[in-house]
């Protein structure tokens, strides 16, 4: 019986991480110091040429298929790419500046083939935007019961009449992806998916201001029409196209939390060493110490419970238990490794000298995002209670 157990990352991963790692050190965080404070962009032919760069060194569409023209990583390599990519200014909401692009919805690919070609392949070669409406005011947290926008067959053709809220990226987006309500109210089986594009006319945009530099828009659909071979699968099955992408996206989400309070100790521990207070280091006081220590023992075990839920989804176990854990305990583990940090750098931590401040903000969202901290323990409670055993 091998008693060793396997408690750190495979080879081939360490050496996607320390590729991922050598990109940002050398390439992207040079390119994003040009920028100010709270830019989301770097200017397009600098993206473009950082852009080039990773399709170069194999990390371009991190999540699609490789027969698509993704790097096709599993759930693990996400994590390992997601934690490295946030360590930038931008990098929680705009992964490694942008330079690694953006996957198309991965519900794409469970549409036939004309669907794929003409938008998931064409996304990855040509690197557009592309968004994901799901949520609404009424309930985004239980988007399957609660959404309300309704999309009505007329002949050829759907009409969609509603709204949606929270929606990132429509305003630069080249097509999305569009839940909608074909069934009865509250049905989890009468909701339909549907390739649609923003910049046809019945949409309007409202921005929504955010604490975070990047801000969302709610949606209206009024008599907006879709053609019936924009559906994806059949009527009533987009929840179910759905349901993995919602549960496997947290698991990234949670590494990328990790990314930034890691990088905030990195910054916190080095400042410690160097800043004097009264003729004294501040890494020789015991209060700093311990909140160095205590971030330190937070990142650990938060790592180990994203690794845990991306192992396991890897095999193809339902993870709903163990991305909502790591969801929750990295979020949260996250805010507080920032906050301490910002703590140890003092007044400069509240500054634009250095990211922290806009991380603190962000990383407030995020537990929020993907689904609140309060859903996921609902999520774990339920399956505490309900007997099932490992």
């Amino acid at each position: 019986m091998d008693l060793t157990g396997n408690w750190d990352l495979p080879d081939e991963y360490k050496m996607l991480r320390d590729t991922v790692r050598r990109f940002m050190d050398k390439e992207v965080r040079p390119a994003e110091e040009q920028t100010e404070h709270d830019s989301n962009a770097l200017p397009p032919a600098v993206k473009e040429q950082l852009q080039k760069r990773a399709r170069e060194i194999g990390v371009w569409c991190v999540q699609t298929p490789a027969q698509y023209g993704g790097a096709g990583l599993n759930l693990l390599g996400q994590c390992v790419v997601a934690e490295e990519a946030a360590k930038c200014r931008m990098g929680l909401y705009f992964p490694a500046a942008g330079a690694f692009g953006q996957d198309p919805p991965k519900v794409i690919f469970r549409g036939n083939q004309q669907q794929i070609d003409r938008y998931g392949v064409r996304t990855v070669q040509e690197g557009l935007t592309t968004c994901v409406a799901i949520s609404e005011a009424g309930g985004g947290s239980d988007p399957a019961r609660a959404i309300a926008t309704r999309a009505e067959r007329k002949g050829d053709r759907y009409i969609v009449n509603g709204s949606k809220m929270w929606i990132s990226y429509i305003d630069q987006a080249d097509w999305g992806v569009l839940y909608a309500r074909t069934g009865a109210a509250g049905d989890r089986g009468g909701i339909t998916a549907f390739v649609f594009d923003p910049k046809r006319k019945g949409i309007t945009l409202k921005r929504i201001g955010l604490m975070r530099s990047h801000q969302p828009y709610e949606v209206f659909f009024e008599n907006y029409e879709i053609p019936v071979e924009d559906r994806l699968g059949e009527e009533g099955q987009g929840f179910e196209l759905a349901e993995e992408w919602l549960v496997h996206a947290r698991v990234p989400y949670a590494a990328a939390s990790l990314g930034v309070a890691q990088a905030a100790l990195e910054l916190a521990i080095a400042w410690a060493r160097q800043r004097k207070t009264f003729g004294q280091l501040l890494s020789d006081r015991q209060s700093i110490q311990w909140m160095l220590v205590d971030s330190e023992m937070d990142l650990r075990s938060a790592r180990l419970l994203t690794w845990q839920a991306a192992w396991k989804g890897d095999r193809g176990e339902n993870i709903k238990t163990e991305a909502a854990i790591a969801k929750v305990y990295a979020t949260e583990a996250a805010g507080r490794v920032v906050d301490r940090c910002m703590q140890v750098l003092g007044a400069m931590g509240m500054t634009h000298e250095v990211p922290m401040e806009r991380w603190y903000r962000e990383l407030r969202i995020r537990r929020v995002g993907e689904g609140p901290s309060e859903v996921q323990r609902m999520l774990v409670a339920r399956e505490l209670l309900s007997g099932r055993k490992e």
